[in-house]
């Protein structure tokens, strides 16, 4: 059954049998109703540190296969799955093949498991009242406990049925409301669900539905339904373009703004548990359960039709086709689009392909019948050309083109009102001139179109109102602005002429062509560049404005040289470079030896005084991150994430000049993350006292050399919220 708590439990098993240390490694993923054999490759490689670039599947299984076989103790969880999963061709090891590799499954039915081979099975029961109880407390808090109150509170609890899910869900929902309100829940609570899902009880869907019914306002009920129609993992990126599309933020004039009024919401509804957290702060989950409840509420009030993984099915009759607000038809394996669909209502339109090799033809006259289409998202598909009616959708605000092979896309000039156009992953070689006339774009994404090598002169520059640019891998052959020298090719200068832009993620191989300032930069990503030995371009950036919450995706540029003559012990970040309003910063497979050194202090690291968010990934030449006398300066750093360093010896480098014992405070650091550190062996060398009075999350593996100190974590956190036993603790403190 669906929503009991099985992939809470087993994320539970998996961490008690790591710091019980039965296995070396876990890694975990979730198979879902429609397992994508390459994301369960690619979850787990990235677990395994292994990079799979292969695209053919059974290659990327090889390679995973004898990846798994050399580690020696390893527990793979795979979790929610359906059907029978052919473990060989995902590539994971069990039985003979690999001793040391142990399989942890959860599947709704027993059967499934059975045909996989398992043996050793347990059945998970609901929760009895007690338990229950127990957890319908936790989560509405003390007030069930009042005598007003308590009887009601029982009867809903009992309400439940003792699944987990459902007890979640309707306790949030309820926390802090008035009596009259607990009794009407427990009336609806009661009533016989009129519908019905395979594993899903009448009790769950009641209490999902009871959840949804008290969420507070149109928009966070438009964010839940929205997100229902997306798949398994749910990019925060993603779901604000058709936000935007659908013009869900009324009244938000900057992107920026809707941006954190989205991650507000979106934190609203993890703290009712209607989401989930993801693997990263830029995607969240929806338990399938949840999301079932969520469609059915969809399709029978808000005239949704949707398709998920299914063979064959048909279109809608006429008269509900003409209701239709919204469409999506995710992962189909029909190719044959209807000559033209009447939907008068229709905003929403996604259509994915299962088999993104074989070309489509849709019909010329498709779009006519839609003319209020707000958002339309075509993605893994295969055509030559678009259809001349799509210059009907006066309407449309966004338009995403993602993972899909595209010929001719001259005709997108004409949608006049686009706000945002998204190519993410695609087949493009060139964006035509005729692009430049999207006068009202805010959004451009061109992320990971790795053929995309050309865009017209003067496109770029055209587009004044762009707020957003996403060009990371993507390797365009910038050109120089030079007098009377005509271009073929769009130049970095062109950015200069837009004076709305403040996100910018974009790839530069020679830092000639860097223009002298960009404004507004907040987060820089350096990344996949072997020979760049310095970053030493001066940017000259307004003023920080103060009081400003960081969110990881926003503004992004990538500056770089590749002077590869420079002396080895050249910093990446030298005196020259100003960057006083950045919040975020991430580096990634450079060959430098340090970030930055102490010398240019109290010079340059001021310059860098609002940094929240530093990332350190794969730079195997570090020694360490920071040195001693910079840790004064990170008063604002909230997140600190270092993995797969090979050198890496120490966090924070000794200051032989010092004559003082140094004292060391990170007052907002709330979350580090230490991970494949072969050398790592100390936060700093030498003697030496620090505090982390926000620290909430510590994540430490593999990191093997890392000495270890008796100390006691929990004095910095009353509750113990972190959980953390005392042998892993990882530096001298006397109070940390």
């Amino acid at each position: 059954m669906g929503g009991i708590g099985k992939t809470t439990l087993v994320k539970e098993v998996s961490r008690q049998a790591m710091e019980a240390k039965l296995f070396d490694m876990v890694v975990f993923s979730e198979v879902s109703q429609t397992p994508d054999i390459k994301k369960i490759q690619q979850e787990i490689a990235e677990k395994l540190g292994l990079e799979l670039r292969e695209e053919v599947e059974s290659r990327r299984a090889s390679r995973l296969f004898e990846r798994l076989r050399n580690e020696k103790k390893i527990l793979v969880v795979l979790d929610n799955i359906w059907k029978h999963l052919n473990l060989e061709t995902v590539g994971i090891p069990f039985g003979e093949d690999h001793k040391g590799c142990k399989l942890l499954l959860t599947a709704r039915d027993r059967s499934v498991l059975l045909k996989m081979g398992s043996k050793d099975n347990f059945l998970i029961n609901n929760l009895k009242d007690e338990e229950a109880g127990r957890l319908f407390k936790m989560m509405a808090g003390d007030d069930v406990e009042n005598r007003e109150l308590k009887s009601t509170a029982i009867d809903v609890a009992r309400a439940c049925g003792g699944l987990p899910i459902a007890l979640s869900t309707v306790a949030k929902a309820l926390r802090g409301k008035s009596l009259h309100e607990w009794k009407n829940s427990l009336r609806e609570l009661r009533t016989p669900s009129m519908v019905n899902f395979e594993g899903v009880s009448a009790e769950t869907y009641s209490s999902i539905e009871l959840s949804f019914n008290h969420l507070k306002g149109k928009q966070l009920k438009k964010i839940f339904l929205l997100g229902s129609l997306m798949g398994n993992g749910i990019h925060t990126l993603d779901l604000f373009k058709y936000s935007m599309g659908l013009g869900i933020f009324k009244g938000v004039n900057k992107m920026e703004d809707a941006r954190d009024k989205l991650y507000a919401l979106v934190h609203e509804l993890r703290d009712s548990c209607l989401l989930l957290e993801g693997d990263s702060n830029e995607e969240f989950s929806m338990h399938d359960v949840v999301r079932d409840v969520a469609i059915s509420i969809a399709c029978r009030h808000q005239h949704v039709f949707s398709v998920r993984n299914e063979d064959v099915w048909d279109w809608p009759d006429e008269d509900a086709l003409r209701k239709c607000n919204a469409i999506s038809l995710r992962n189909n394996s029909n190719r044959e689009f209807p000559e033209g669909l009447e939907c008068p209502n229709l905003e929403f339109l996604y259509i994915s392909l299962k088999d993104s090799s074989l070309e489509i033809n849709i019909p010329e006259n498709f779009f006519v019948g839609m003319k209020k289409l707000r958002v339309l998202d075509f993605t893994r598909m295969q055509f030559s050309s678009f259809p001349s009616s799509i210059d009907l959708l006066v309407n449309l605000h966004t338009l995403c083109l993602d993972q899909s092979a595209l010929g001719d896309i001259a005709i997108i000039g004409k949608l006049k009102n686009l706000e945002v156009l998204s190519f993410f992953m695609s087949d493009i070689m060139q964006l035509p001139e005729e692009l430049g006339q999207l006068n009202k774009l805010r959004l451009l994404d061109l992320t990971n179109c790795f053929r995309l090598k050309v865009i017209a002169p003067n496109l770029i520059s055209s587009l004044t109102r762009l707020e957003e640019l996403y060009m990371g891998n993507c390797f365009i052959e910038w050109e120089v602005e030079r007098a009377n020298s005509k271009r073929s090719n769009a130049s970095l200068d062109e950015l200069m002429h837009l004076p709305r832009l403040t996100t910018l993620e974009i790839h530069v191989k020679n830092d000639s062509i860097i223009p002298e300032e960009f404004a507004q930069l907040r987060s820089l990503s350096l990344g996949n560049l072997p020979e760049v030995t310095s970053f030493c371009r001066e940017v000259k950036t307004p003023s920080a404005s103060p009081n400003r919450q960081v969110s990881q995706e926003e503004s992004t540029a990538m500056y770089c040289s590749s002077e590869i003559t420079l002396d080895i012990s050249t910093p990446l970040f030298n005196e020259k470079v100003a960057l006083p309003n950045l919040e975020a910063l991430e580096i990634s497979e450079i060959n430098v030896n340090k970030i930055w050194h102490y010398n240019h202090l109290p010079v340059m690291f001021p310059r860098f005084q609002n940094l929240t968010r530093l990332i350190v990934w794969r730079c195997h030449k570090l020694k360490y991150i920071f040195s001693a006398s910079m840790i004064g300066s990170l008063k604002q750093l909230q997140h600190l994430d270092i993995r797969h360093c090979e050198d890496l010896q120490e966090i924070i480098s000794e200051n032989r000049a010092d004559q003082v014992i140094p004292y060391f405070v990170f007052p907002q650091l709330t979350t580090l993350g230490l991970q494949y550190l072969p050398k790592l062996r100390c936060l700093y060398p030498g003697m030496h006292t620090s505090e982390w009075p926000a620290l909430e999350s510590l994540l430490v593996r593999h990191c093997d050399k890392l000495k270890i100190f008796a100390a006691d974590l929990s004095q910095n956190n009353e509750n113990d919220q972190l959980g953390i036993p005392e042998q892993q603790l990882l530096w001298p403190l006397e109070k940390v």
